[in-house]
């Protein structure tokens, strides 16, 4: 598989089956993802991979814990135009191929809750950074988190060529002290976003959407 196929072919999976991936392949994929650039090659990344039993217990966790979620990395809370659209399309979307109506305010929460589930994935990567290196002098250093987005990228991209389904996502780091406990990690590793990784249900009608993308000319100019 080229890069070109690979990047038309990727897309978010939002229904997962439960089988596991071998640890062969996601090394195979971390490995071959921790080529992807830097700024000054500074390689801020952190991953953890998690399947399993400890991947059971998170979950779980996220699903049991009352208090109100919370990121590390900060985030539009409101979306301005056209962004909000873009965003409302995604979920219409997916509603609309799950058959839940708008009004169904039950299938709506529960369909929320599968991003605590993770969508059913057998395994995650978190990608993380380190508070030091993102919180200089009290202000924000933004390039690991560009970074972290290109790491995050080239897992994705390998995913596909592996044959899994892959889907950045905030919610799977939405308890991030939650998540510290699980994983033995200190206050200072801050949690970027989560990847769940696994084999797509492509049974599931979600995994039937297909988001779309602004023409060319109109996101870039060439002078």
């Amino acid at each position: 598989m080229d890069v070109l196929e690979a990047v038309n072919k990727r897309k978010s999976i939002r229904a997962f089956k439960p089988d596991p991936v071998p640890v062969e392949v996601l090394k195979k994929i971390v490995e071959g993802a921790l080529h992807a650039p830097s700024a000054s090659n500074s390689q801020p990344w952190e991953l953890a991979v998690v399947s399993g039993a400890k991947l059971k217990e998170i979950k779980k966790g996220f699903l049991e814990n009352p208090g109100r979620p919370t990121v590390d990395m900060p985030g539009a809370i409101q979306y301005p135009e056209p962004y909000a659209s873009r965003r409302a399309a995604v979920m219409s979307g997916a509603l609309n191929l799950m058959g839940v109506a708008r009004e169904d305010k039950e299938a709506r929460v529960q369909w929320g809750l599968q991003g605590a589930k993770l969508w059913g994935a057998p395994s995650c990567i978190y990608v993380m950074i380190d508070r030091v290196f993102f919180y200089i002098d009290d202000k924000i250093n933004i390039w690991p988190a560009f970074d972290c987005g290109a790491i995050t990228q080239t897992i994705l991209l390998l995913a596909t060529e592996n044959g899994l389904g892959s889907i950045p996502a905030i919610q799977p780091v939405l308890y991030p002290d939650l998540l510290r406990e699980k994983l033995s990690l200190p206050a200072s590793k801050l949690m970027v976003l989560g990847i769940p990784i696994g084999y797509p249900d492509w049974e599931a009608p979600v995994n039937r959407l297909r988001t779309t993308r602004e023409p060319l000319d109109k996101m870039a100019k060439f002078y």
